[in-house]
Parts: C-alpha cells; structure tokens; sequence
C-alpha cells in the first residue's frame, strides 16, 4: 500500500513540523527571558534530538505493553518508562491518583 506509507511520511513530516514550531516558541521566550540569542541550527538539533527521544519512549511503551500481553498502553508502562527518574515518576504516580476514581469506604456492618 504506497499510499498508506505516504500518508504516514506526510504525516511525520508534519509532527516534525508542529514540535519544531513549538520548540522555537519555547525557545524564543527563554531567549528573551535570559537576554540570550538561540541559531536556528540550535532550535534545529534541539527539536531533532526532543525527536528521537519521544521516537525511543513511543517504542518502549509499546514494548513494555507486548511484553505484558496487552496492546493497549497503561499507567504502568508509563511509570516504568519514569522509573529512572525519581521525581518525574512521583509526580506521575501523583497525577495517576487523582485520575483515579475514590475507592468506596468499607462498612463495618455485621451480617445477620
């Protein structure tokens, strides 16, 4: 199929264009806070390693959830993707919580 695989490469192509904007965005204002100059090579190799980087954790967290038997991705894959960085995996141990529904009380009502 040339045509889903061309899709896919407009598609990259595009990704790579939104984070390449927002990296530059975010940059710019980092620039402006800190009275520093950023080259366009600098937001370049910036937005090409942030890449690869969100290329390498999309393909651990699918292979995490394969090794686990399931196609779909879960909190746990996410937490041990964290779990070099301890801070980061609190914060999303943290936020997991909240995004969890409350857990009912148990009732200490003695059956008849």
């Amino acid at each position: 199929m040339p045509g889903l695989q061309e899709d896919d490469a407009d598609k990259v192509e595009r990704l790579k264009a939104a984070l390449w904007y927002s990296v530059g965005q975010a940059v710019d204002t980092a620039s402006l806070n800190l009275s520093l100059n950023a080259t366009p090579q600098f937001i370049g190799a910036l937005t090409e390693m942030l890449w690869n980087q969100i290329d390498t954790a999309g393909k651990d967290l699918e292979a995490f959830a394969n090794h686990a038997g399931r196609k779909v991705i879960n909190t746990d894959d996410v937490l041990l993707l964290a779990r070099r960085n301890d801070s980061l995996k609190d914060m999303l141990q943290d936020y997991a919580q909240t995004l969890q529904p409350p857990q009912p009380k148990p009732t200490n009502k003695r059956k008849r």
